[in-house]
């Protein structure tokens, strides 16, 4: 442990960017927390897997495996003042230190591309809805053309990378944390206001009690796995961003207070958007559940359906999708700038040199997966297009394994007294018993059943 302290203080003392204080800190991990992840996946898992009780086990697991693990990798970024792989490598030299500290560092690098062609796809969108072109984007086939067409994805890629990237350059203060000071406020109050005009449409409130009232009857394993994993990746957990920012906290920030404001952010986020779907796809639907398993495609092709329906249309549209477009764009800031990070601890690289390889990563695998459905729609992974094989890849595989990785190094090489020191300089630590519990026994077990039940899923073996 005393060569994890001197690493840390050590690397401190080369002038490492921080946060301003809290709010700075919150509003950067609540930003990354809340994506694509909350507003489009998390409604449509809710509806496939039975609402109200979906949305119980998921609060659960939130508040007790997924704030131990928000814990965990703060205080081991705070504690060695690292990204992941400097973070992992200051307890050690061996495979475990090696393989922990660069699957989290990876998995951002590989996501923040095909995330980025999907923000692409939301500004396309947005940008059509204040033409006024409302009814074009409800056609069946609307989507579908778009995508294939090669050169328009990539426009629109490019064009919501460059935002993501100018972001990195301005830095931590100047660049994340203020542009999450802006973002992560208007985007509640967007949110809400659609919540709003959606839960009072006509034939809404029963999608309403669907979404908010438990029915165990709608209860199955599925709905254990696939609140996990929604949990899992709705955090920003295993994603090198925790150790990334909590490298650029300082000692006085309150860790679990901190932990507990990210999660009501997070979960709040998340409900308004069921609020803003789910009901409103039930009064479009006449009351059928079954429209809102539409999936991936929900928000591209269903929503689109139901803001033509409505008298709001065009504006519900441009509301939506602009808040869509600030929920990717914190998001994929974050992750890039987990990138960034670990260019300049590993590689010894300036923040812009750092910044323009992450760029260049973003443009490369990035164009791979915006042409994936069009020019390069020949190429096919383990039976998947392109971003669904990174999707794949990097949710299915890396994310469980980096996850893992992090339980074990916490439980059998820092130590859960280390942790809870880390913590207590700055907090009460209320929850200890329970983070010691979930780390120690629990957490390793949810993940692996994570990590079977996905690759069970991607090859058929199970239905999810």
């Amino acid at each position: 442990m005393k060569e994890a302290e001197n690493t840390g203080a050590s690397h401190a003392g080369k002038s490492r960017s921080s946060f301003s204080g809290k709010l700075g800190y919150v509003l950067a991990v609540a930003g990354s927390a809340v994506g694509l992840g909350n507003i489009w996946r998390f409604p449509y898992l809710a509806a496939k897997y039975g609402g109200g009780i979906f949305l119980l086990v998921y609060l659960i697991l939130m508040l007790t495996f997924g704030y131990a693990l928000i814990v965990s990798e703060t205080a081991l970024g705070r504690m060695t003042k690292r990204s992941p792989v400097g973070a992992f490598q200051a307890f050690g030299k061996g495979p475990l230190f090696k393989f922990g500290g660069w699957v989290n560092a990876v998995i951002p690098m590989l996501i923040v591309p095909y995330y980025s062609v999907i923000g692409g796809w939301v500004t396309k969108y947005l940008f059509e809805y204040l033409r006024g072109n409302t009814a074009a984007l409800a056609g069946d086939d609307y989507f579908s053309h778009f995508i294939a067409d090669g050169i328009q994805a990539g426009v629109w890629f490019l064009l919501f990378s460059l935002l993501v990237v100018a972001v990195l350059f301005a830095g931590v203060k100047q660049g994340v944390e203020r542009v999450s000071k802006v973002m992560m406020p208007l985007l509640v109050v967007l949110a809400i206001f659609v919540a709003g005009y959606s839960v009072t449409r006509p034939g809404a409130l029963e999608g309403v009690k669907y979404f908010l009232i438990p029915n165990f009857k709608n209860f199955s394993w599925m709905t254990v796995v696939t609140a996990m994993g929604q949990m899992f990746y709705s955090l920003s957990i295993a994603m090198g961003i925790l150790y990334t920012y909590g490298s650029y906290l300082k000692k006085d920030v309150d860790i679990e207070k901190s932990t507990g404001q990210v999660e009501i952010f997070d979960t709040g986020i998340a409900m308004l958007a069921g609020l803003m779907i789910i009901p409103a796809v039930f009064a479009f639907s006449g009351g059928d559940p079954d429209t809102l398993k539409a999936g991936p495609s929900l928000m591209f092709i269903t929503i689109p359906k139901v803001f033509a329906s409505m008298g709001f249309g065009t504006g519900a549209g441009i509301l939506f999708f602009l808040l869509v477009l600030l929920a990717a764009l914190t998001s994929a800031i974050s992750l890039a700038e987990s990138g960034v990070s670990t260019f300049e601890d590993q590689l010894g690289f300036s923040r812009r040199k750092s910044a323009l390889l992450m760029g260049a990563i973003i443009l490369l695998f990035g164009l791979a997966s915006a042409l994936g459905f069009g020019t390069l729609d020949f190429v096919s992974l383990l039976g998947m297009s392109i971003l669904d094989f990174f999707d794949f890849l990097t949710n299915s595989l890396m994310m469980p394994l980096a996850a893992l990785s992090t339980c074990l190094l916490v439980t059998r090489v820092v130590g859960l007294g280390k942790i809870a020191e880390e913590v207590q300089q700055s907090s009460d630590f209320k929850r200890r018993r329970m983070y010691n519990l979930f780390m120690k026994y629990l957490a390793p077990i949810c993940i692996v059943i994570i990590l079977i039940s996905s690759i069970a899923n991607v090859f058929g073996w199970i239905s999810m």
